[in-house]
């Protein structure tokens, strides 16, 4: 008996540690790599066939998640649609009445974003790297470097990028596109618009301690 109460014991000893370092661990990495809005991110990421952690990524290296950021160019909101995005998208997806204030609006933010990324992935044929060049540099400047030889050798992919900028855009949100693929792997399609995806596993570990401490002998715990 004593045997069997000490096994249970260190059993719960070690599940708590190890729910402890998960909980440490989500900590950071939901303030490191936040994800908010998951509802509207999965919702449009789904109708547009993009992976919604591309999503995240761009959004956090777009805005940060500052549903009211603002760029010196226009660019307003989570995904940074530039004004003429804006109209574009409000035309083709009918959002009748529109104005540049609505982008500050997430869920209308979230929509045109991904709905122009799916349009950027029909141009470029799902080729990650010409998509985001075209989603910070334009369509138009990508296709101009497509048929350069200079940045372009069989005019599909871009060995050389001219602008700086983009260069680095492409290796911020692959990064980002790395970390959150792996850090919210299981818990991304779960969740609310403001929770980050981290606290439905820290719910599921208090739940799971407190249910197995209470069936625990008193005074054998830890």
């Amino acid at each position: 008996m004593f045997s069997f109460k000490r096994g249970i014991k260190n059993i719960l000893s070690l599940i708590f540690i190890v729910g402890l370092i998960i909980i440490i661990g989500s900590v950071i990495v939901s303030g490191l790599y936040p994800i908010a809005y998951k509802d509207n991110i999965n919702q449009y990421s789904k109708e547009y066939n993009i992976d919604p952690f591309l999503v995240a990524s761009i959004i956090k290296v777009e805005s940060s998640y500052n549903k009211l950021a603002i760029s010196s160019k226009g660019a307003r909101g989570l995904m940074q649609i530039g004004p003429s995005t804006g109209v574009w998208a409000s035309e083709v997806l009918k959002i009748d009445p529109y104005n540049s204030d609505m982008l500050f609006d997430p869920a209308i933010n979230i929509r045109m974003g991904t709905w122009y990324l799916g349009q950027l992935n029909k141009e470029f044929d799902n080729n990650l790297d010409l998509v985001l060049a075209a989603y910070n540099a334009g369509s138009g400047n990508v296709n101009k470097w497509l048929l350069d030889s200079e940045y372009s050798i069989e005019g599909k992919e871009l060995h050389t990028i001219p602008f700086k900028e983009t260069e680095n855009y492409l290796k911020k949100v692959k990064w980002n596109y790395a970390v959150y693929s792996r850090a919210y792997k299981y818990y991304m399609p779960k969740g609310d618009n403001n929770n980050s995806s981290y606290v439905d596993l820290i719910i599921w570990i208090k739940e799971f301690l407190k249910t197995n401490i209470n069936k625990a002998p008193k005074g054998e715990v830890f």
